[in-house]
């Protein structure tokens, strides 16, 4: 891979996050994991080049997607929508006596180097290999033939949980990173 060799079409990520959850046949999926702890319990779902979270709290649930292609997906249940480029913060607004789930997310892209890129994803495929009990990962490679992957951490606390998402594509040298922190209100 080389420089000049990189797209100058840069992949326009989407993160959305919904009040309820969605429906697997709407995906693609590579890999899913289901982590419960406490009162809560998370589904991450890997897809192509994205993600989704549903975090469920008794009835209640919030589901984030993080994906580049986003157009057939509902608008039922929309709370917000925002590009991923640059370096972006979102906090889902409380509403007063509100007792149901808090979302925080910070998401920041960067297009990296051909030797940046590389080393990055080597690291982060070493990360996912040493935490697999508490990650999933994703790795492919594009039409251009160069490596790609996806990464999602997760720590679990008890009424919280702490998400750090990474999507390296290698045509263009990017480099998503998400943090997202799902709380329960009590």
């Amino acid at each position: 891979m080389s420089v000049s060799s990189k797209s100058s079409n840069t992949q326009l990520f989407r993160m959305m996050l919904y009040r309820r959850a969605l429906h697997p046949e709407l995906f693609e999926l590579k890999s899913r994991r289901t982590f419960a702890h406490g009162d809560y319990e998370t589904d991450v779902w890997m897809v192509p080049t994205g993600h989704l979270i549903r975090f469920q709290v008794g009835k209640r649930s919030l589901t984030e997607v993080v994906m580049d292609r986003c157009d057939h997906l509902p608008e039922l249940g929309l709370v917000h929508a925002l590009p991923c480029l640059g370096e972006k913060d979102y906090e889902m607004p409380r509403e007063p006596g509100d007792k149901g789930i808090g979302f925080v997310t910070t998401i920041q892209t960067e297009s990296l180097s051909d030797n940046l890129y590389m080393t990055t994803l080597r690291e982060l495929a070493s990360l996912a290999q040493e935490s697999n009990s508490s990650s999933i990962c994703h790795q492919w490679e594009d039409a251009e033939h160069v490596p790609c992957l996806s990464l999602i951490d997760v720590q679990k606390y008890r009424k919280e949980m702490h998400l750090q998402s990474y999507h390296l594509t290698g045509s263009n040298g990017m480099v998503l990173r998400t943090q997202s922190i799902f709380e329960v209100h009590e």
